[in-house]
């Protein structure tokens, strides 16, 4: 699935395209001395053995950068802490370095006890045998990633799923001490994160011998603080406190790390509508929250959870808007809902996936089939846009690609290459425009940002004066041959409308370009600053505080109005003229067309993954695409649960089936109109 054009390949196709004029201007583009940055592809949600995972450290950065091709890593297990030793090895096939040989008779199972001794194990729950995440992160596991970046050479770094305060979980990091250029490093200040504000964490022993104290500077809630432990506990944990005490967590990143830091939320629609009593779900006014106390650490949120390949694609009918849509979270995945309502308001607010990987579910860890995830690389891919000067991809390259919001996230390989702009045009000459287009072309296959004094970027705004024409070019790749799907068998939702398609050979059905205005940051004491979107579970309505209605598709491109270029390149243009107010604008894509049953609605929107259960899989006892994934002539879908005279579509088959991908957005800001006020 990978391409690369020789200089002479792309002129012709260029030439053929674009013009000759165009083709002189993209060849030219090579000669540019400033460093453009490269996408780069990782993942920073999953698990181990260290919380509720399935294999050790070694195994998932194995099969994460190894089989499934990742740039970057970031170990991301839960808060609070547990009895396993994640970093032995699961047996002598398993690559680890000589910091953490293979032991015989131990693997990720074996507990702290029975392996590094009882002894070892610090903070309030020693004698359980239970080791608190934060010594976990500094003794074990950080120095077990370093030596594994260093294998791999790759950045290969640490990272959290808080158990948060208020809420459920978000992903967060602090990545300074981390993979120094020289000598060692280490994870101190991540550590400290997660026993002062993690909900799990109970410990009250200061971590030991490191004796930290958990205030905030400039925090509001300072005089709460445990006086033994010095941190928030108890009543803080929950509901109302629990939150003001993770706007608390958010502050002292802000303080301490503002540009080596980042806060996340995780799957933020799965447990339903905050609770203002315990500890469920995020309604807009935290977000808006956490972006106001963080403005450069709390910047988006993980618009496609992971969990995909389990049933229902990770989220029930509990869920927010009663479950994921198109494998996005219903405030990605509604056009006009929550999302759109941040971007609104001219917030620096990104969107990423992750895997969330912890096992294959009924299904070992080699087996390509799953019940409940994929692993890092294998189906869901954030790529990032990292500046690096030429020089080895680091940890701050990867979070300030992350903060830039210059990123777009894809499930199942629908596409691998993204240039996305928006230029000012207005007084700009045909042949420059032609050239523009072919520059920005340029800059996908390289797979490479692309800056010019008048265009912005994903996560970056145009400022324009009123009237002016805008010109959105967008050049991405639909990868020729197959993704990682396992399955052969023709798609169950496309065969629904006539079009026979393998399950593991997608193509790109059509990409919506989708805008809305921008009107401003709203205040906190206003009245228009808080609401929930339950999506209707339950009969409730979204608020329309959490709602943009400006928001819509403005205009879809397929085969009919693309220009198709060889390995799979599609060009969109789209001309805006005569601008009157600042908005946004963004894009998605899918294999799956408009109106099929019970996945996409008339209009092409996405609709409740539940819905897919509703479609009928006729296996035929069909064999794997790769005989690995089970033994010969095994019928590879016979965990597919039985429905009528074929099976019903679901857990990782579904997964494969429903393919989108999300860009970031570009902002267009017009001059004595709104401030697109996030964005510099």
């Amino acid at each position: 699935m990978q391409h690369s054009f020789k200089p002479n390949v792309f002129r012709v196709a260029v030439t053929a395209a674009f013009g000759v004029a165009a083709a002189v201007a993209a060849t030219s583009v090579s000669a540019q001395t400033r460093d453009q940055g490269r996408y780069v592809v990782g993942d920073f949600h999953n698990h181990t053995t260290c919380s509720d995972g399935q294999i050790s450290v070694q195994k998932l950065v194995n099969k994460s950068v190894d089989t499934y091709g990742l740039d970057w890593f970031i170990l991301a297990g839960h808060g609070g802490g547990g009895t396993r030793n994640c970093t032995l090895a699961d047996d002598e096939t398993v690559f680890t370095p000589s910091s953490n040989p293979f032991v015989p008779g131990q693997g990720p199972d074996t507990t702290w006890a029975n392996s590094i001794g009882i002894g070892r194990v610090k903070g309030d729950r020693a004698a359980e045998g239970y080791m608190f995440r934060w010594q976990s992160t500094q003794e074990f596991e950080y120095p077990l990633l370093e030596a594994m970046a260093e294998a791999k050479q790759k950045p290969i770094f640490i990272g959290l799923e808080s158990v948060v305060a208020g809420h459920e979980h978000s992903d967060t990091a602090v990545i300074t001490g981390q993979l120094p250029a020289t000598g060692r490093g280490n994870a101190d200040p991540g550590a400290q994160w997660e026993y002062c504000f993690d909900r799990a964490d109970t410990d009250l022993s200061r971590g030991a011998d490191n004796q930290w104290d958990c205030t905030v500077p400039g925090g509001a809630r300072n005089e709460f603080l445990d006086a033994r432990g010095r941190k928030l506990t108890g009543a803080q944990d929950s509901g109302t406190l629990g939150h003001l005490k993770t706007v608390e967590g958010v502050r002292w990143l802000q303080a301490k790390y503002p540009t080596s830091s980042y806060y996340i939320p995780a799957h933020l629609e799965r447990a339903g509508v905050f609770n203002p009593n315990g500890s469920n779900g995020f309604n807009i006014e935290h977000l808006r929250n956490f972006n106001n106390a963080g403005p450069t650490v709390a910047f988006g949120f993980e618009g496609g959870p992971g969990h995909q390949a389990s049933n229902n694609r990770s989220y029930g009918t509990g869920a927010t808007g009663g479950g994921t849509y198109g494998g996005a979270g219903y405030y990605t995945g509604k056009l006009g809902g929550v999302w759109d309502a941040l971007l609104g308001e001219g917030r620096n607010w990104w969107i990423f996936n992750n895997s969330d990987y912890h096992s294959r579910g009924s299904f070992g860890p080699d087996d390509l089939r799953s019940t409940s995830d994929q692993y890092p690389g294998e189906f869901n891919r954030s790529h990032v846009l990292a500046k690096t000067g030429g020089k080895a991809l680091t940890p701050q390259a990867i979070v300030d690609g992350m903060r830039s919001g210059n990123s777009y996230y894809v499930n199942g390989d629908l596409i691998d290459r993204l240039a996305f702009v928006a230029c000012r045009s207005t007084g700009v000459s045909a042949e420059d425009q032609l050239a523009a287009v072919a520059a920005v072309t340029r800059a996908a296959i390289r797979n490479e940002g692309f800056e010019t004094a008048r265009c912005a970027q994903q996560g970056e705004k145009l400022v324009i004066n009123k009237g002016e024409e805008v010109t959105i070019v967008a050049v991405l790749r639909d990868p020729e041959g197959s993704n990682l799907s396992p399955y052969t068998i023709p798609n169950p939702s496309l065969l629904q409308v006539g079009i026979n398609q393998p399950l593991n050979q997608p193509v790109l059905d059509h990409v919506d370009l989708i805008a809305g205005l921008v009107t401003g940051y709203i205040s906190p004491d206003s009245p228009l600053y808080a609401g929930a979107a339950p999506g209707g579970v339950g009969g409730a309505q979204d608020s329309p505080n959490a709602t943009n209605p400006s928001t819509a598709i403005r205009a879809t491109y397929s085969a009919a109005n693309w220009t198709a270029l060889p390995g799979g390149y599609k060009v969109i243009k789209q001309r805006v003229p005569n601008v009157q107010k600042s908005q946004y604008i963004r894009l998605r894509g899918s294999n799956i067309p408009a109106a099929v049953p019970n996945e996409t609605d008339a209009a092409g929107n996405p609709l409740v993954d539940t819905l897919a259960n509703n479609i009928t899989v006729f296996p035929d006892a069909v064999a794997c695409a790769d005989p690995t994934a089970a033994a010969a002539n095994v019928n590879c879908l016979t965990h597919l649960p039985v429905q009528g005279a074929g099976r019903r579509l679901d857990v990782d088959v579904e997964a494969f089936t429903d393919l989108w991908f999300y860009s970031n957005p570009i902002y267009v800001e017009v001059r004595g109109g709104t401030v697109v006020a996030g964005v510099k």
